[in-house]
């Protein structure tokens, strides 16, 4: 069985059930952990690539609930690159003067330079989400929002950025688990936040949101991609593999060297 991810279609119904966090007859653990670390080493392979070409970019916005794996993610997937050419920012509460702007400014800010690999932990589309499901904006903004977010994709896409789109989708029953783990352990208890059970509450909310913004902005230059993630090694291996594959596919050249360079001797 080859795990494979499929991009989000914005004509297909898409139902974001808990039953959709899970993939049946996934392979053995041990057989999961070579898969992983084979595209883990086509990642820091192509990167290489990537970064000396110079001429496109990469951006991967992860998304999901509390939980679902983001900073996990990251680790798994990015742990052979160079980090010189790989940049991550989580986006928190916007400051006072990111409202100030539109709401699009303090993305564009960090978008990645070409023969980088950007990665959004959370990212634009939070205003799409938090403020909808909280009544910060009204229907008629976060309407508009849908169009300006994939314009502003697509002028991206059009500036040499490839964009991959992840939704990390856990189980109500998984992220709960989770979430009493970390109440449980010193070492990550200090992620958990009062609020996080006010969203959690607000579950039914979210998953309408989730749905709207991935059919709405999954497009030919910036795909979405449904990720079962209650297993979290099935969830490591259909992103690394997805990212692997599109890097792949990005024509990418080693440069050539300057004239005069090859059959120089020194002294």
């Amino acid at each position: 069985m080859r795990l494979t991810l499929h991009r989000v279609s914005p004509r297909a119904p898409l139902a974001l059930s808990d039953r959709d966090a899970r993939i049946d007859g996934a392979p053995e653990r041990e057989s999961i952990e070579e898969k992983i670390d084979k595209q883990v080493e086509r990642i820091a392979e192509l990167q290489r690539i990537l970064y000396a070409d110079g001429r496109q970019a990469l951006l991967i916005v992860l998304q999901g609930r509390d939980a679902s794996g983001k900073d996990g993610t990251i680790r798994k997937v990015f742990t052979g690159v160079n980090p010189q050419g790989v940049e991550v920012t989580s986006f928190k509460v916007p400051t006072e003067l990111d409202l100030r702007h539109d709401f699009l400014w303090r993305i564009h800010e960090r978008v990645p330079r070409r023969g980088i690999i950007g990665i959004f932990n959370r990212s634009h589309y939070e205003d799409v989400l938090i403020t909808r499901v909280n009544k910060i904006i009204t229907k008629a903004v976060w309407e508009r929002r849908y169009g300006e977010i994939n314009d502003f994709e697509r002028m991206l896409a059009a500036s040499g950025v490839v964009i991959l789109k992840f939704f990390l989708h856990i189980s109500r029953a998984e992220q709960k688990e989770r979430l009493e783990e970390r109440l449980a352990d010193s070492e990550k208890n200090w992620k958990f936040g009062v609020g996080d059970l006010h969203v959690r509450a607000q579950w039914s909310s979210y998953t309408s949101a989730y749905r709207d913004a991935l059919r709405r902005c999954s497009t030919a230059w910036a795909p979405w991609y449904v990720v079962p993630a209650d297993d979290k090694k099935v969830r490591t291996l259909l992103i690394a593999r997805t990212i692997a594959d599109t890097l792949d596919g990005m024509g990418l050249e080693w440069p050539k060297a300057e004239a005069g360079v090859a059959g120089m001797k020194i002294d």
